[in-house]
C-alpha cells in the first residue's frame, strides 16, 4: 500500500505494478494535487533553478536524472537542449 498520490507516490506504484506486484495507492485529495516540487525538479533537471543561481540543486538533479535514465530507460530518455 502507498500513500500519497503525488509525483513520487504514483511513481512507485508504477514501478511495483510494472514488476507485477500488487498495488494499492490512497490519496486524500485529488491525484497529483500537491505533488512533491523537490521530486519533479529532480526529474526535470530544474533549468529554471539554473537562472536563480541554484547550482546545488541543478547539480543535484542532474546527478538522480542520471541514476533515473540508467535504472528505468522505459521511464525517462535524454531530450536535447539548446541554449541561445
Amino acid at each position: 500500500m502507498i500513500i500519497g498520490g503525488g509525483a513520487t507516490g504514483l511513481g512507485v506504484a508504477l514501478d511495483a505494478a510494472t514488476r507485477g506486484i500488487r498495488v494499492a495507492l490512497v490519496e486524500a485529495f485529488d491525484f497529483a494535487k500537491g505533488t512533491s516540487s523537490r521530486a519533479t525538479k529532480l526529474v526535470h533537471g530544474g533549468v529554471r533553478y539554473l537562472a536563480q543561481g541554484n547550482i546545488a540543486l541543478v547539480r543535484e538533479a542532474l546527478h538522480e536524472r542520471t541514476t533515473l535514465l540508467h535504472n528505468a530507460p522505459h521511464l525517462a530518455q535524454p531530450l536535447p537542449f539548446v541554449m541561445p
